[in-house]
């Protein structure tokens, strides 16, 4: 038998699971009180990840109250290594880079005291339907939601068993911490994206960024490939990276990344996909922005569900690929196709070159003003009214 089941069960408590709860504790205070997150472990827990937050995803916590009260590096310069050269970039705050175990937590505290039970330490084994019924068996027993949320990251077992594997969809993360007194000469307010690789085959860049773990700087070094690597080693990538920075042993960590894939389904009779678990950015493999604004959306979708009596979720699919957000997802899609594709030397040529490309597709990249809201015509139409 069942336990006594909530009405709404979201699957991993990481930012997608929280801001959902969150958003539904605004919107739908008496549903929240009937939803239930499952999170396989004890908060804060250790979350692979670089943990960088770009201005908009600042602008969602404060949206829904949550000052970033955990420590964190404020990034003011960029570094990006091109092919052919090297481009400096200096903005206002450009990233705050968090510690996800602190990060993590800090939300799952605020989605407790909005009135959401968090249930730690429960891990789900497998994910069915038989007919109308979602049922999901834990290391606990059996739970039968209503509704149910897929915000378990890019290894998503809900997504795994409810929409299918959907394995060219997934990407890689390879990552290491080293401390800066070991490299020296570090700078703790800059980030560095390196595209050096890409000639050689990479699909993807290598990662500097400054963090603090547990009050001393380090530097967060990874490398990220859109189809995991192909040809080129990451591993190889990162410790021949470190190598140079006076670092001969770095202990590496990997991780998928789930990048959005319009076409894929993501919602279904009773269940949806929020965060990484649905996809996130396959430029850069950024998603922590996207999982509020896959939460604010899904947060609508269920609330509806359950004043029509409708259940059935698979037009939340429709309505992020028609979102301003989904929309963004795709281009970002196109400009991996054409900065990891044939048109390579072309998209760096013109990065490189006109500073206010550059400042126009941070701006879009970070959420800033609204370049990312607005249609590519009306973009272009602005870029270009401004330069004259």
């Amino acid at each position: 038998m069942p336990f006594d089941s909530p009405d709404v069960l979201i699957v991993g408590a990481g930012p997608a699971g929280t801001a959902l709860a969150l958003h539904l504790s605004r919107i739908a205070p008496a549903l929240a009180a009937r939803t239930w997150i499952v999170e396989k472990q004890m908060h804060p827990r250790h979350k692979v990840c670089a943990g960088g937050l770009i201005p908009h995803t600042l602008d969602c916590l404060r949206e829904l109250g949550i000052e970033l009260t955990v420590p964190h590096a404020l990034v003011h310069r960029a570094t990006v290594r091109i092919p052919r050269g090297e481009v400096q970039y200096s903005g206002h705050d450009l990233c705050a880079v968090v510690r996800r175990s602190e990060f993590d937590a800090l939300l799952a505290g605020h989605a407790k005291r909005g009135g959401v039970e968090l249930r730690e330490n429960q891990k789900v084994l497998e994910v069915r339907r038989d007919g109308g019924t979602i049922r999901v068996f834990t290391d606990r027993g059996e739970i039968r939601p209503r509704v149910l949320v897929g915000a378990d990251g890019s290894g998503s077992i809900v997504h795994r068993q409810l929409f299918g594997a959907g394995r060219g969809a997934i990407g890689r993360g390879v990552m290491c911490d080293l401390r800066a007194a070991d490299i020296g000469g570090f700078d703790a307010e800059r980030y560095i994206f390196d595209f050096t690789a890409v000639p050689h085959g990479l699909k993807g860049y290598l990662w500097e960024f400054p963090c603090s773990i547990r009050g001393e700087l380090h530097v967060n070094l990874g490398a990220y490939a859109l189809d995991r690597g192909g040809a080129v080693s990451l591993p190889s990538l990162v410790r021949g990276r470190a190598r140079e920075m006076g670092v001969e042993s770095p202990r590496l960590e990997a991780f998928p990344i789930r990048w959005y894939e319009r076409r894929s389904a993501i919602g279904a009779p009773g269940v949806l996909l929020v965060g990484d678990a649905a996809g996130c950015d396959p430029l850069m493999g950024e998603g922590i922005s996207y999982a509020f604004e896959y939460a604010r959306l899904a947060a609508g979708e269920i609330t509806r569900a359950f004043a029509t009596g409708n259940f059935d979720l698979t037009p939340y699919g429709a309505a992020v690929a028609r979102s301003w957000f989904g929309r963004k997802l795709h281009r970002l899609g196109a400009v991996a196709g054409l900065f990891y594709g044939p048109g390579a030397r072309l998209g760096f040529a013109l990065a490189a070159r006109s500073r206010r490309l550059q400042e126009v597709g941070v701006r879009w990249y970070n959420g800033v003003d609204d370049w990312d809201r607005i249609s590519g015509w009306s973009a272009l139409a602005r870029l270009f009214s401004r330069a004259a």
